[in-house]
């Protein structure tokens, strides 16, 4: 069954590129336009799509989760290809817009960072970390409840 993830992850890939090839012609691009993109979100709603339906095996979710786990190599292979000269002389807007989109990627990190961070000593985080190592068994933990100001009390 592994080949059906392997035959699944290939069908996402190759209407992926059909795709991006689609969108580099209707933007008048010689290129293919964010076709690996479009692929892994295929892949990821046919993911969802037959997991949803009970009919995501082992087999299969193996062979898509190794591949998937190649994503980023092809993604470096696909750019490799890209002509990075033409495009940085064909003017001033694609640097404008990898220094944007960098900028843009930082501030999610340090907004998410933020939002995301918890109290190392709290319950929950030595839950999940005794989890993680193995040492307890998953459980459904209710969130703390917040506390109330002095001035709220005496009301």
């Amino acid at each position: 069954m592994i080949v059906l993830g392997v035959a699944l992850l290939a069908a996402a890939t190759l209407i992926g590129v059909y795709l991006g090839d689609l969108l580099g012609l209707a933007l008048g691009v010689k290129a293919n336009v964010g076709g690996v993109g479009i692929a892994m979100i295929l892949l990821i709603a046919a993911r969802l799509w037959l997991s949803h339906r009970g009919r995501l095996t082992k087999g299969v979710q193996f062979g898509v989760e190794f591949w998937a786990g190649m994503y980023i190599p092809i993604v470096v292979a696909m750019a490799a290809q890209q002509n990075v000269v033409a495009a940085v002389s064909g003017g001033p807007i694609v640097l404008i817009a990898a220094t944007g989109s960098l900028v843009l990627c930082f501030g999610a990190v340090a907004l998410l960072s933020r939002i995301g961070r918890r109290d190392p000593g709290s319950g929950a985080v030595e839950h999940g970390g005794s989890v993680i190592g193995g040492d307890a068994e998953p459980e459904a933990v209710a969130p703390a409840a917040a506390p109330v100001a002095p001035d709220a009390r005496k009301g």
